[in-house]
């Protein structure tokens, strides 16, 4: 078994088991596996051990992977989106992670709409109001649902969130904990075409601390690939 396929089922292994400590069905949490600046022999050897979910952080590359990759994998677009890319990637992702704009969501629709579907998307929100990050303010997100829920050809599936990079995960507790609780303020709207099923947060240096947050998507890179290189 290659070391790619080893850490996949490793690590997937400690998500079920932490979601069975936090009292959580597994079927709860995805892993999502993140494939960024890998070449597609490695997303290979993942596909081979189970996984079906990649994520990726450019359009391009996203773009250029999925022919050459099986058919049932579920590719969630995680990077940042400029509107003008849009058009290239609607209609073959299972899930856009990082909508963190009005504008960028009505391009989404529009896009959908002229193809005959429905993107599925998480609304980005900077949790810990950091500047090199993108993404909504907490308190602008409830009004962002609303005003996006009206777009016809999205539909909202929940929330994203990065989280500062630190030393200690638990440091980032608080962060994963105000998103969940962000999550269930406006499930309770009950807001027509807004789900809020989805909760995608946690990465390798954090996601235990953030699947016992309630974390339903974690998106893993290195602990499953290795390093990357950005020389490629």
């Amino acid at each position: 078994m290659s070391t790619v396929a080893e850490n996949y089922l490793k690590t997937l292994d400690e998500v079920k088991s932490l979601c069975e400590k936090s009292g959580r069905d597994p079927k709860e949490c995805t892993l999502v596996a993140v494939s960024k600046t890998k070449p597609v022999e490695l997303l290979r050897e993942a596909y081979e051990a189970g996984c079906r979910d990649f994520g990726e952080n450019y359009v391009q590359e996203l773009v250029d992977k999925i022919p050459q990759l099986p058919d049932d994998i579920r590719w969630h677009m995680i990077g940042h989106l400029q509107t003008n890319k849009v058009k290239y990637i609607v209609g073959k992702t299972f899930l856009i992670h990082s909508v963190d704009s009005v504008k960028l969501a009505r391009e989404i629709g529009k896009q959908s709409e002229k193809i005959g579907t429905i993107s599925d998307i998480l609304l980005e929100v900077n949790i810990a109001a950091e500047d090199s990050k993108f993404g909504f303010k907490p308190e602008e997100v409830p009004d962002a649902v609303r005003e996006i829920a009206l777009i016809p050809g999205v539909r909202i599936k929940g929330l994203m969130t990065s989280a500062p990079i630190c030393e200690d995960p638990e440091e980032n507790r608080i962060f994963f904990h105000n998103m969940k609780q962000l999550s269930i303020d406006i499930k309770k709207q009950k807001t027509d075409n807004v789900y809020m099923d989805c909760l995608s947060m946690g990465m390798s240096g954090d996601y235990e601390t953030a699947v016992s947050e309630g974390a339903g998507i974690v998106r893993i890179g290195t602990a499953i690939f290795g390093a990357r290189d950005y020389h490629i």
